[in-house]
């Protein structure tokens, strides 16, 4: 239990999808997310993210691996994460109607696929998918509510918009990732 509760942490943390794998900047960067929908957003990719990162971990150790068709990783995790997107998206639909596209966000695919690599049972593989939602999450809400200030900072010209969101998050990633070598 000790070990599932640390894959989650470190998976938020220091392992985290956008600022440490750079997965995910779309959502985190554009201006589509309004602070209203952040909770839905958020609630409705972690979810997806648990859910991908379980069925790509069985559908690696059932099918993949015993017939020997590794080769088929990213093609079969592709289908499978359209499919958990679609449903989510449908699921969310009748809520609300301008929740944006989970399908454009990298991060799932890139979970499902590290899935494979990381985790050695089905629980570690749902522990990961459920701290990689909360770090997206996190992050998700931090730079949503970071925008407003940033728009009206007093940045010189050329670096206004997408350049200081940008080198915003370059500075949580520097921050984030002098916290690696705690937990070795």
């Amino acid at each position: 239990m000790t070990e599932l509760l640390l894959i989650t942490v470190a998976a938020a943390t220091v392992n985290n999808v956008v600022l440490v794998r750079l997965l995910g900047l779309c959502p985190v960067l554009g201006h589509g997310t309004p602070v209203r929908a952040v909770r839905d957003v958020s609630l409705a990719t972690t979810g997806v993210l648990t859910t991908t990162a379980g069925l790509s971990y069985l559908v690696d150790q059932w099918a993949l691996v015993p017939y020997g068709l590794p080769y088929l990783r990213i093609i079969s995790f592709l289908v499978l994460t359209l499919l958990v997107v679609q449903g989510a998206n449908l699921a969310l639909r009748r809520r609300y109607s301008q929740l944006p596209l989970i399908t454009t966000n990298c991060a799932v695919l890139g979970v499902a696929l590290l899935t494979t690599g990381a985790s050695a049972s089905f629980a570690g593989a749902l522990a990961l998918g459920l701290g990689a939602g909360l770090g997206f999450s996190l992050v998700l809400t931090l730079f949503t509510t970071l925008r407003p200030r940033l728009e009206q900072a007093p940045v010189p010209e050329p670096l206004r918009g997408p350049a200081i969101s940008l080198i915003t998050v370059g500075m949580l990633s520097l921050a984030i990732l002098g916290f690696s070598g705690f937990g070795a």
